[in-house]
């Protein structure tokens, strides 16, 4: 086991030392060739590239047809140059280093955790490099590899105290534009049709859609309108972040949010925007987590727990399109995007293990990925 979390540790931080910021689309090709050199390693096999407006992905299919989607990223939130004050290094059993939870460990995990199957046939690795900014080219790329596929393993850092993610809150975004009349606030305010009122009117409008019986929020954000300080504003406009835990409650605030309407003579409302990723809902995940609780017994690991969460992933889109999802496999820690951002050293031999163990497991009687779990999972 030491030996293990060696080796792992040591390729972390060989990941973690080639910095990756999503905007930044030559660090990110950078990065993908770390991340091939390792897998090479690993695995024996070169990845394809796939580059997407100049993005680079990199995909391992092992065999002829395609049964389990092992799925991550290797881009960060994290600007070229953080590593002077955050260096990959391991203190107090932590290892540190920007973007080391989220999700460089849960790359490398991935890589040993397919290096060590007996039989690797039926397997696709896919890494994926924009799904920080909302994995805008790599949107249909996950969804054609996980179209058919018994299950999809999202290696993501896991949840507090290494809780698997169970669902994921669906995400969608507006923005609203107010259009009304300019005039002179002094001289003749009653000429102009004031955009900022107007949009107070549509702020409200919005906030008033949030659920948290059905756990749906509507979030206005940003907002900006007028010009100078003695103009009455002719234009105004603000964001709005929506996060629903159904199908049905995105809908609900997508055709409410599309069908806003002025209330001030004269001004005028245009919405643009719609629903980012669909939801990760429990039905997605509850029999792989099941199978995951079973097999993380039977090797001696501590009881899996289960959590949902607001937060969105490329689990939202396998999900999507109808493959049983398991997510929060990746690295168990805490800090994503922050400065405490860290791995615990210890957990990563177990829980490579356990999805080593768990792809073995789907390749040899996969029919039980997309059945109903019989138990409903513990959740934190």
């Amino acid at each position: 086991m030491q030996e293990n979390a060696d080796d792992l540790i040591a390729d972390i931080q060989r990941l973690v030392s080639c910095e990756s910021p999503s905007h930044d689309l030559e660090a990110v090709g950078r990065s993908a060739d770390a991340v091939a050199e390792l897998g090479i390693r690993l695995l024996g096999a070169a990845p394809e590239r796939v580059v997407i407006d100049g993005c680079t992905h990199l995909r391992w299919r092992f065999g002829t047809a395609a049964r389990v989607l092992v799925l991550g990223h290797h881009d960060t939130v994290w600007p070229l140059g953080s590593l002077q004050a955050h260096p990959a290094e391991v203190v107090d059993g932590r290892l540190r280093g920007p973007g080391s939870f989220d999700m460089k460990a849960g790359l490398v995990m991935a890589l040993h955790a397919v290096a060590a199957l007996p039989d690797r046939d039926g397997v696709t690795v896919l890494v994926t490099g924009d799904e920080e900014p909302g994995s805008p080219t790599s949107r249909t790329l996950i969804e054609q590899e996980a179209r058919g596929c018994e299950a999809a393993l999202i290696l993501e850092a896991a949840g507090t105290g290494g809780a698997l993610k169970i669902a994921r809150k669906g995400v969608s975004r507006y923005e609203v534009h107010v259009h009304g009349r300019a005039a002179h606030a002094g001289l003749e305010p009653e000429n102009g049709v004031n955009a900022t009122i107007e949009l107070s009117h549509q702020v409200q409008a919005v906030a008033a859609l949030s659920d948290p019986v059905r756990g749906t929020t509507v979030t206005p954000t940003t907002a900006n309108g007028g010009t100078t300080s003695n103009t009455v504003p002719a234009r105004a406009s603000f964001s709005v972040d929506v996060r629903a835990a159904s199908v049905a409650e995105q809908h609900r605030t997508h055709d409410a949010i599309t069908a806003l309407r002025p209330r001030l003579a004269g001004a005028s409302v245009r919405v643009e925007g719609g629903i980012n990723r669909p939801p990760l809902e429990p039905e997605a995940s509850a029999a792989l987590f099941a199978r995951a609780a079973r097999i993380a017994a039977r090797i001696g690991l501590p009881p899996l727990q289960a959590v949902s969460v607001g937060g969105a992933s490329d689990g939202n889109f396998t999900a999507g399109v109808g493959t049983p999802t398991l997510d929060g496999l990746g690295a168990v820690g805490g800090g994503a995007h922050a400065e405490d951002e860290h791995v615990l050293v210890a957990e990563l031999p177990g829980r490579t293990r356990l999805l080593t163990e768990l792809i073995a497991d789907l390749l040899a009687s996969p029919e039980a990925a997309s059945a109903q779990a019989r138990t409903a999972p513990e959740r934190v």
